[in-house]
């Protein structure tokens, strides 16, 4: 039985992790090569991908890892040009899961910060789009999803005033696309993940919150969540997938949440 997103060419930017374990990309990759995708994994760090690589490759699947800067114009063009080049001239999607916080408010963040924020977060879905939307209207089809949030809808805790806009732009970019290109065969969604046990709480998180005690930093977390615990990578992968794939044929425009019912609770 074929998969569900057999034969078909898949870029996942931020494809590496910090660490170990089913970071966001890593579990995409992983996700959409056991539904028959061939990946075109991209990072700005070649060693982060390798345990992707090995992921792909324990369920059968095709990889390409290709390094890249995609928040610079000449990085996100050379990403989809090589992946064109790669697969034989076709591009059926799209992730952008590149990203990360920085903490403080307008007062304490400084203007680079703000901007380097801007550019992480929001900036290389303008970039890629740029180039990969040519090619998937040429085609007739295609799947953008986008990786936001809960920041960019709530205020979930932490005070990161640019991740929290730049999460909320990455959900109306989206939207704006989804529309202007649904009669062009190309669907854009967004993944809007809650707070998600990936290797960054171990590597970042911690130290940046909770004085370096994972234990802690976990507890707190969980607390938070109605079902008591965080989800991991592979859950963002998943409706991700479903998002990509052609289940999701008369969906566009919108968002899937992924994060126990945290942003339905009132407190």
């Amino acid at each position: 039985m074929a998969g569900r997103l057999e034969g078909k060419v898949a870029i996942v930017s931020g494809a590496g992790s910090v660490g170990p374990g089913w970071g966001n990309g890593r579990a995409i990759a992983w996700a959409f090569a056991r539904e028959g995708a061939r990946i075109f994994a991209v990072d700005r760090n070649e060693a982060a991908m390798t345990e992707t690589v090995a992921k792909v490759k324990e369920v059968g699947g095709r990889i390409v890892t290709h390094v890249a800067d995609v928040t610079k114009a000449a990085g996100a063009k050379a990403m989809v040009d090589a992946a064109f080049a790669a697969y034989g001239g076709r591009i059926d999607i799209l992730v952008n899961n590149v990203g990360g916080s920085e903490p403080g408010g307008p007062v304490e963040m400084s203007e680079e910060v703000w901007d380097r924020q801007m550019d992480h977060n929001l900036k290389h879905l303008f970039l890629a789009c740029k180039h990969v939307l040519p090619v998937m209207e040429k085609q007739g089809a295609g799947a953008i999803v986008n990786i936001s949030s809960t920041s960019g809808i709530r205020f979930t805790g932490s005070f990161n005033i640019a991740y929290s806009a730049t999460k909320a732009g990455v959900i109306q970019f989206t939207r704006a696309l989804g529309v202007a290109y649904a009669k062009k065969g190309v669907r854009a969604n967004t993944v809007v993940p809650g707070q998600m046990h990936t290797p960054l709480v171990e590597a970042r998180l911690a130290g940046q919150r909770a004085g370096g005690d994972v234990a802690k930093l976990i507890e707190t977390r969980n607390k938070r969540i109605p079902m008591g615990f965080m989800g991991d990578g592979r859950d963002i992968a998943h409706a991700a997938l479903y998002l990509a794939s052609d289940e999701a044929r008369f969906v566009t425009a919108t968002e899937i949440i992924v994060d126990g019912g945290m942003s339905a609770k009132c407190d």
